[in-house]
């Protein structure tokens, strides 16, 4: 397997949360900005030092990307969660700004407000007013990766979604290709989320259908990218086979570019895959089309995290903390698939 320095920008690292779990639901929308730290493995600092158990009676939910489909179906679903434990649940306003996201979080800091929920869109600038509502004695639930300063966190399954998908993948190649055949990834080995799916996904892949060809692994999360990084490796490789995607908007990208070459939706000898299931790619894999398979997260999933966490803390539990279960999505799973695109609507 060939590997190449990944070009790894900024603005690539502060978009790729924007693209992958936090953005189930969308396709076409402008990645915004975000960034987490290059590891985030370690034991946050204040795991288990929550405030002693009290009554929790407000959750403010801080995410940032509220242009996005997703942030209006996880506040409608979170604030149903919320009060069936009468808990109220406050969000801000961030704009996909960073400067507005710190100043709204430092607002809820001197506020008091009991339970912060934050999807940081620049995790190393977010320690210190994670810090800070520690030290305060709230509540800090980390969304989509981890800080050192946090209570708890919710993360997304990374290593298992990517390694579904590759599983699927292999065992479609020797079925259908009889092991033979091209394969690319479309990659991201900027943060941890992505570097863990990243690793699953190549790693099942390749152990499984070792006789598949890995013709490249390009850095691609958005379907912009995803589809001119597509385009460029079908004009050297006309006859690729397979494209997998460490987000199903990469990969939808890639979906567009081999219909754009003249690949037929009922192509016998292609194979797409993506991981978040994104709607597209759902409706993709429900019409029978060559787009195959997604590594799914569910929103009910996440909306119930949001609320579940800061209640585990505020409890006292041991362990707050969730991964949000990942579900491998494939042709014929037209009661699953509808029943995400139900919790998108």
């Amino acid at each position: 397997m060939t590997r190449r320095p990944l070009s790894v920008t900024p603005a690539s690292r502060r978009q790729f949360l924007a693209w992958s779990a936090g953005a189930i639901a969308t396709t076409g929308l402008a990645a915004t900005g975000c960034s987490a730290p290059e590891s985030s493995s370690g034991s946050a600092k204040a795991a288990g030092a929550s405030p002693s158990a009290k009554k929790l009676t407000q959750i403010g939910l801080d995410y940032p990307f509220t242009q996005i489909p997703l942030y209006s179906t996880l506040v409608k679903l979170s604030t149903a969660a919320a009060k069936k434990h009468d808990v109220k649940l406050l969000t801000t306003s961030d704009a996909s700004n960073p400067d507005t996201q710190a100043s709204n979080l430092n607002t809820w800091v001197t506020r008091k407000t009991q339970a912060i929920v934050s999807f940081p869109m620049v995790f190393e600038a977010t320690e210190s007013i994670a810090k800070a509502a520690l030290d305060a004695g709230l509540i800090w639930v980390t969304y989509g990766g981890t800080l050192e300063n946090q209570s708890a966190d919710i993360r997304f399954s990374f290593r298992e979604s990517g390694t579904l998908l590759g599983e699927s993948a292999a065992k479609w190649a020797n079925d259908e290709l009889g092991g033979k055949g091209k394969i690319a990834f479309l990659v991201d080995n900027t943060i941890e989320l992505g570097r863990e799916r990243t690793k699953g996904m190549i790693d099942a892949f390749t152990k499984l259908a070792p006789g598949v060809d890995v013709v490249a692994q390009e850095q691609a999360i958005d379907p912009d990218t995803g589809l001119s990084k597509s385009n460029a490796l079908l004009a050297k490789h006309p006859d690729l086979n397979i494209i997998l995607g460490i987000t199903d908007a990469a990969a939808y990208g890639g979906f567009k570019a081999l219909q754009q070459a003249g690949r037929k939706n009922g192509d016998k000898k292609t194979f797409v895959g993506g991981q978040d299931g994104s709607a597209p790619s759902l409706l993709a894999i429900k019409q029978g089309t060559f787009y195959r398979a997604s590594a799914a997260l569910a929103p009910l999933d996440i909306a119930n995290a949001i609320v579940d966490v800061p209640l585990a803390v505020a409890a006292g539990k041991a362990n707050p903390s969730v991964e949000v279960p990942v579900k491998l999505i494939q042709r014929g799973d037209t009661a699953e698939i509808d029943a995400l695109l139900a919790q998108n609507g």
